[in-house]
């Protein structure tokens, strides 16, 4: 099946764009202690030509027009904040870096300090490091205000075809596996299992209420003690055997749902934090990432998947022993089908009514940032514990020619306090690839190996028996930027 046509070139539009709704609440709550950026590592066999992927990545920007905006100036009484589209790039975004001993981790570590200024098109920086073996690491850093993860993975497909002739490229077989952002990362085998059951009946308590909900307990006990600042984001980086959908019918976005939970309560369990009920931020992406149609920008809504009344009854069996038992996992499971069947078939704002209201073009654009950071400190008590991003398996083959396939894909979404720690996970050549991305205000890199553990843990409680003895072994740590 060809998955990815080629974009036709697209004359840029007249006039400016103005700021959607998440672009604007992003902009208006900026903090530049931790920037809003998206980190996207794709791992390559073999070397790229500089020149080469410059012209292609040019050429993939005229394709997408909104991947080439920046911001327009605006005063504080303008009504509206607006893109400009521009026919080429203000900056060239690729930077070539040679190998050499803790150059990876520093590229890493940019993509997480260094957010791309917004007035200069593209809102993006490819840092495209060597390796002593030969490859490439793409080290893409995003400024999130313009655009996430899938749109400017879109873009690099599309620059993939550039590079390698122009031919459509075609995935390699997935076996049937959703390609959407929360439909499951997994490959499955094409030998066919029955259809899965319909998920249950969602009970009353199914949605989260206003309850207040379970915060990550802090620990920066190892930073502290070397005197290390507990400033910015830090990230942690896991490669794994790639989860597979339950006999049945529990999705890999549900098993990577469950172990969060579970993550998040025996961590808040073994540092005696304030019991309450786990919540999920999770976004989903309906975007037919297919198409060279695909929408630029910020394309995700948010939705919250709600761990609590339900879950009482097995709270000990779920965090009381040295693993969760699988009897109380598989109830976990079930209940989750039901939760996210429904909140995905729901079509709602990106951020809800309370964001339309709030960035409607009536106030001036610096009242409502006054009132959007106001609102944003005043809801922090009620925020979510954290969030998981599932970005499934990567449709794309990215295939640069000589350079070659992926070998890894790594993403990561900002993780700003109060929430503190956001999860990300993409899969490709049957692995799963895990970003654990913390603030260091609430946690170190030891605080955030050990919940990577955890998290390995859970995704071990949530896998079938049969499933185990294949994966046994498997896991292990790719790097970090701690």
């Amino acid at each position: 099946m060809t998955v990815t046509q080629p974009a036709r070139p697209a004359p840029v539009a007249p006039g400016r764009v103005p700021f959607p709704t998440v672009d604007e609440v992003s902009l208006h709550c900026t903090d530049p202690v931790e920037p809003e950026t998206v980190h996207i590592e794709i791992h390559f066999p073999g070397r790229f030509e500089p020149e080469r992927l410059r012209t292609a990545l040019a050429e993939a920007g005229r394709r997408h027009p909104r991947f080439l905006q920046r911001k327009a100036g605006s005063r504080w009484w303008h009504r509206r904040y607006r893109w400009q589209l521009t026919a080429d790039a203000d900056v060239d975004p690729v930077t070539f870096l040679a190998a050499g001993p803790g150059v990876l981790e520093a590229a890493r570590e940019r993509t997480m300090t260094d957010c791309p200024p917004l007035d200069a098109a593209p809102p993006v920086r490819i840092e495209a490091v060597e390796t002593e073996d030969g490859g490439t690491v793409l080290m893409t850093t995003v400024n999130h205000t313009a655009m996430d993860g899938p749109s400017c993975l879109r873009v690099l497909a599309t620059a993939a075809e550039v590079y390698a002739g122009g031919a459509p490229q075609s995935a390699p077989p997935s076996g049937g596996t959703a390609p959407g952002g929360t439909g499951g990362a997994g490959t499955r085998t094409a030998a066919a299992k029955p259809p899965p059951p319909p998920p249950p009946e969602p009970s009353a308590g199914a949605r989260s209420g206003p309850t207040r909900p379970a915060r990550i307990a802090g620990d920066t006990s190892s930073s502290a003690s070397s005197g290390a600042p507990g400033t910015g984001n830090g990230m942690l980086l896991l490669d794994l055997p790639a989860p597979r959908r339950t006999s049945y019918g529990a999705t890999v976005n549900d098993q990577l749902l469950v172990a969060t939970c579970l993550t998040a309560a025996r961590w808040n369990r073994a540092h005696g934090a304030r019991s309450g009920p786990v919540r999920i931020t999770m976004p989903v992406d309906n975007r037919a990432r297919e198409s060279a149609e695909m929408l630029i920008g910020n394309g995700t809504r948010l939705t919250e998947v709600g761990f609590g009344p339900e879950e009482r009854a097995d709270a000990e069996a779920l965090t009381g022993g040295e693993a969760p038992d699988r009897a109380a996992v598989e109830r976990l499971l079930r209940a989750t089908m039901a939760r996210t069947h429904t909140l995905k078939s729901e079509s709602r704002h990106p951020l809800g009514l309370s964001g339309v209201l709030l960035t409607a073009p009536v106030l001036p654009v610096g009242v409502r940032g006054a009132l959007a950071r106001t609102l944003r400190r005043a809801a922090a008590p009620l925020m979510s514990t954290t969030l998981l991003s599932n970005l499934g398996r990567i449709v794309y083959p990215l295939d640069f020619g000589a350079a070659g396939r992926p070998t890894a894909v790594w993403f990561s979404a900002p993780s700003r306090m109060p929430r503190g720690l956001a999860i990300t996970a993409a899969s490709t050549a049957g692995r799963l690839h895990l970003t654990i991305r913390y603030s260091r205000a609430l946690l170190d890199h030891a605080a955030a190996v050990r919940i990577g553990e955890l998290m390995q843990q859970g995704l071990a409680a949530c896998a079938e028996a049969a499933e185990d003895a294949e994966d046994a072994g498997h896991t292990g740590h790719a790097g970090a930027a701690g």
